[in-house]
């Protein structure tokens, strides 16, 4: 088919795999309001999108993503939670975030309401790994 008769919609299969997503095309990204309806990404799509986030987990069941790291003291910490509370806020998606021994961090990513992985998840990680390279406020 010619690229002037395409009929792929923005997002659908033959286009991502085209076009693979990346760390900046993720961040430019907005989140899609999600309430539940929506599939849950397969293995294969959280797996080739994890390729984008290098420093994050994929849980063994393919439902969560996950970051860890160790801050400087229990104010950085704090503050680093703060910063991604902001970000969570103006994306209306929201980690679980733990924050344990006074300065381990961990960042967890689902929609609840799918009750998996959904693109958002992918964005909003991509949007916070930038925060965690810069010194705390």
């Amino acid at each position: 088919m010619s690229k002037s008769n395409r009929t792929d919609s923005p997002g659908s299969d033959s286009q991502e795999n085209a076009n693979p997503e990346n760390a900046d095309t993720l961040r430019a990204a907005k989140c899609v309001p999600c309430e539940g309806g929506v599939p849950t990404l397969s293995r294969d799509e959280a797996t080739e999108l994890m390729k984008a986030i290098p420093d994050w987990e994929l849980a063994a069941d393919a439902k969560r993503i996950s970051r860890t790291l160790k801050c400087r003291n229990f104010v950085d910490a704090v503050a680093r939670i703060n910063q991604i509370s902001v970000l969570a806020e103006e994306e209306q998606h929201h980690p679980d975030l733990h924050l344990t021994g006074y300065r381990m961090l961990k960042i967890e990513l689902t929609t609840h309401a799918i009750g998996g992985l959904s693109r958002n998840d992918f964005v909003v990680a991509a949007k916070i790994d930038p925060l965690l390279s810069q010194p705390s406020v």
